[in-house]
């Protein structure tokens, strides 16, 4: 089975430097590749000297995360596409869990690995953590990892388990379901285009599978960090589109109510002293407000949408009731 492992960089020398060194030695033979996102630093010059392997494919505008590797994955021919963050350290023997299951599972289209924490690495990582999941109003949350509350590892999930999506951070996904899916929809530019891609595969009948015994270590925020009002707003705007267009509950009700618990938030913002990103989440609503009609169109052209059972609203879970560890939701 032939994989691509395929970086997405911008601007990311520093972050080549670190992390594609343990890529290419647990690489097991498979290629390589760099997606270029129109980078202005020195990161072609320095994988064309110290890494000449690393088949590097140069854009010529950032195309964002979605964009870019919708465009770049045009030129790599492989069976099974690994996304991967250029902020990523990866272990011995990563790969051979993976494959193993692609294998033997063919109903799985897309898998992600453990993704634990590059500076606490006895903790998961906030982006994928144990694999993903959504409640009814597009909360996401995972296992190992509940709005901001993580676990440590303790091998409690070190097992392989189907989920609603899986990390951006490191996703796996077989070439011709990518294709099928049409990628990643670019209007997302980044953040969360992994799990509408995900939600999108699941409505049409795809499976993605957890792999437990392969891990990885995610920096995360590299290149936006959560402090940033800009990852606010893509967060709250993307996970609204992603909701409009994939879900199975009635429509005007789920959007109604998350509005108003996205309103929330912006109060707890203004509440924490944090104005930006109070009206980083208005300048989200209204971009969202905007974006309807393409949202509503999808919707309308791919009618299938499957129901489906998780925790009602995780942030009732988590904020009121408490419970901050998935193994109590």
């Amino acid at each position: 089975m032939k994989v691509a492992i395929v970086i997405l960089n911008w601007n990311g020398q520093q972050l080549l430097e670190k992390f594609l060194p343990s890529v290419v030695a647990y690489a097991d033979g498979q290629e390589i590749y760099v997606i270029d996102n129109d980078s202005t630093d020195a990161s072609i010059s320095f994988l064309k000297i110290h890494f000449p392997n690393v088949k590097c494919i140069k854009l010529t505008t950032n195309f964002g995360y979605a964009g870019g590797y919708n465009e770049g994955l045009k030129q790599v021919d492989a069976d099974i596409f690994c996304l991967l963050n250029s902020d990523i350290e990866v272990t011995e023997n990563w790969l051979k869990p993976i494959i193993d299951t692609f294998e033997s599972e063919v109903k799985t289209a897309i898998i992600q690995p453990k993704i634990l924490d590059f500076h606490h690495k006895n903790k998961f990582e906030y982006a994928g953590a144990g694999g993903g999941f959504i409640d009814q109003l597009g909360y996401p949350y995972c296992r190992g990892r509940v709005f901001n509350s993580l676990e440590e590892d303790h091998g409690q999930y070190n097992d392989q388990k189907e989920v609603f999506w899986a990390s951006g951070a490191c996703l796996f996904i077989r070439s011709n379901a990518f294709k099928s899916l049409e990628g990643f929809d670019s209007h997302f530019f980044a953040h969360m285009e992994e799990i509408d891609l995900c939600w999108r595969a699941y409505n049409k009948g795809m499976t993605v599978t957890y792999v437990g015994l392969s891990t990885v270590y995610h920096v995360g925020g590299a290149s936006l960090k959560s402090s940033n009002p800009k990852k606010t707003y893509l967060n709250f705007r993307n996970s609204l589109y992603t909701l409009v267009k994939n879900t199975s509950q009635p429509l005007l009700l789920v959007v109604l109510l998350r509005l108003i618990l996205d309103g929330i938030a912006g109060v707890r913002f203004l509440l924490q002293a944090k104005p930006k990103h109070m009206i980083a989440i208005i300048k989200a609503h209204g971009s969202f407000y905007r974006a309807l009609p393409y949202l509503l169109q999808f919707r309308k052209e791919d009618s299938i949408r499957k129901p489906y059972s998780q925790v009602p609203s995780i942030v009732w879970s988590y904020f009121v009731r408490n419970k901050i560890h998935f193994n109590k939701l």
